[in-house]
């Protein structure tokens, strides 16, 4: 019997270890995963992961449209590490003062606001929240290094490990989980579990 879906929202070039360690831990814990993407008005979209060396080993075909999908449906929300949540915050049309209006950026925004869904990313993941900073805003996070500014510039709290000289390997504020990179992604998807089943 499931517990219930865990949302992974996904695009071209997501992080192929999160991907696989994704796919085996949740289902493992009762937990169903179903991957989520604007498609384009089209059925579905196949997306490929970050090279590893110079082949693409991951694949994955998404059929749930995140555009006007209701969060309700689901226990969290992943937002995959690397660069496809840089890709997910694109939006064709732009005017000044305006949200960010992807519909990947309107899902978290509705998510974020729902009770009982918990909101989760890892390493590159931030990049769909400083679309909007009123998403972290004074929130307490932690994020890839490389992100440092832009997660700051939208006026999150990062948390850092000093004696490490690295941001937190994890942070729970809230709603929201977040995770600096994926060599910690097992305490990630553990802590997503655990938070799930307080």
């Amino acid at each position: 019997m499931s517990k219930g879906k865990i949302g992974v929202l996904v695009e071209e070039h997501f992080d192929p270890d999160e991907y696989r360690e994704f796919n085996r831990f949740f289902p493992s814990k009762g937990y169903e995963v179903v991957y989520l993407s604007h498609l384009w008005n089209q059925p579905s979209l196949r997306f490929g992961s970050n090279a590893e060396g110079d082949e693409v080993k991951e694949h994955v075909v998404v059929t749930t449209e995140v555009s006007g999908l209701d969060p309700n449906g689901f226990k969290a929300i992943i937002a995959i590490g690397a660069y496809a949540t840089d890709r997910l915050r694109y939006q064709e049309k732009v005017k000044p003062g305006q949200k960010n209006n992807a519909p990947a950026v309107a899902f978290i925004r509705l998510a974020m606001s729902t009770p009982g869904v918990k909101l989760a990313t890892i390493c590159h993941g931030l990049w769909l929240w400083c679309a909007d900073p009123d998403l972290i805003r004074g929130r307490k996070v932690t994020c890839a290094h490389n992100l440092i500014s832009d997660v700051s510039n939208a006026g999150a709290d990062i948390q850092y490990d000093l004696a490490k000289e690295t941001t937190a390997d994890i942070v729970v504020d809230g709603n929201l989980i977040t995770s600096r990179h994926p060599g910690v992604n097992k305490l990630f998807m553990e802590t997503i579990v655990a938070e799930l089943e307080k």
